[in-house]
């Protein structure tokens, strides 16, 4: 009976006989947003592994980036390597998620094209911890609203957020579900509130102004209300498109793949401007050896030329990286992600109000769906 095993190959008796087995070839588990990467950026990468003489291959894992509690959740299940997290999802939550990732090493020469991203987004702290990054920036955008421009004039079109609580946009605007802070924001927003409000109220310790703006008969609370009881739609992972709703809120991938088809939404420039996001590169902090080096191959190759372009101009997202032949939305506002609508990231007791903000919300909003209905 054999005792030592080669790293390489196994000699099993057999009937007399020895049978070889080549070592299983290791898998780099990706846990991605829907969109980010293609089947051929998955060939790609694993070309290069090959040539590099790395037995490992890239994999998409079956579940696709929903929030940041799922995204907790299927990182901390050990079933991921890399993970494409939005930069405030890292500290939300008393930093639950830094816990599971490790620093990276931007001067790896297997991330030669860190040098070329965008400077102003690589030392961003709510994606550090201290002067270790945690994240290598990837492409971003806006939590923006699009108008169906072949079924609404421009004339028509709401200038401030505050018209989309207008009676003639009553069942046909969608708002994402799953990301509740968004919609928080957009209502402090059409207030004339910050939409991180909530979150500076927990932080600076005021709590009468925060028991007075959760409470039930609030012009908060009602705007909230409100929003949720006039949606058309409400979606989690992406948006639905349908005759009925003449403006749809969306990341903008969706948006793209609509026009493709025929469609002419347009983003809708609101007086009050977006609250804009950052998506990011991560490992998760068990990688290590020939793994964490193919892992830095995979994220180099993201952060390339190829896969940029290919952001901007077929997911309508805004590159991380200088080499982009257009980032249109930095050239037309060079200072997109350095304003006070970058999404900071929420602890557990901001969070924990706007999850009890939106539930109070949602249920108030059937019960005066179900009046109505009875009333009819």
């Amino acid at each position: 009976m054999l005792r030592r095993w080669s790293a390489a190959l196994a000699c099993i008796m057999l009937w007399g006989g020895c049978v070889s087995f080549a070592q299983a070839t290791q898998s780099l588990r990706i846990f991605t947003w829907d969109g980010y990467v293609t089947d051929a950026d998955i060939g790609n990468v694993n070309t290069l592994l090959a040539e590099k003489g790395y037995d490992i291959k890239v994999e998409v894992i079956d579940t696709f980036a929903d929030d940041a509690d799922q995204m907790f959740n299927v990182i901390r299940s050990g079933h991921v390597d890399v993970a494409f997290l939005t930069l405030f999802f890292i500290k939300m939550k008393d930093q639950r998620v830094q816990r599971l990732l490790q620093p990276i090493d931007t001067a790896s020469p297997r991330l030669s094209n860190y040098t070329s991203l965008e400077p102003t987004l690589t030392d961003i702290p709510i994606g550090m911890d201290g002067s270790d990054k945690l994240y290598i920036p990837w492409g971003g955008g806006a939590y923006g609203f699009y108008a169906n421009r072949d079924e609404v004039d421009k004339k028509d079109l709401p200038v401030s957020l505050a018209d989309l609580w207008k009676p003639k946009w009553k069942g046909r605007v969608s708002f994402n579900r799953s990301q509740e802070w968004y919609n928080i924001g957009i209502t402090l927003m059409a207030m004339g509130k910050s939409p991180f409000y909530i979150n500076q109220l927990v932080e600076q310790n005021k709590r009468e102004e925060l028991l007075r703006l959760k409470a039930d008969n609030s012009d908060f609370m009602n705007k909230l209300t409100l929003l949720y009881g006039n949606a058309g739609n409400l979606w989690n992972s992406g948006p639905v498109f349908n005759d009925k709703l003449h403006i749809v809120s969306s990341w903008g991938p969706e948006i793209v793949r609509e026009n493709k088809k025929g469609a002419d939404w347009q983003l809708i420039q609101f007086k009050e401007g977006n609250m804009v996001w950052l998506d990011t590169i991560n490992f998760v902090n068990t990688l290590q050896g020939k793994k964490l080096e193919a892992a830095e191959i995979f994220a180099n190759y993201f952060i390339g030329k190829q896969v940029q372009d290919r952001i901007v101009n077929s997911l309508s997202m805004v590159a991380a990286s200088t080499l982009v032949d257009r980032n249109p939305l930095i050239d037309n506002s060079p200072a997109f992600f350095q304003n006070e609508r970058f999404v900071p990231p929420y602890d557990t007791v901001s969070g924990n109000v706007v999850k009890s903000l939106t539930n109070r919300a949602l249920v108030k909003s059937e019960m005066l769906m179900s009046k109505k209905g009875v009333a009819k």
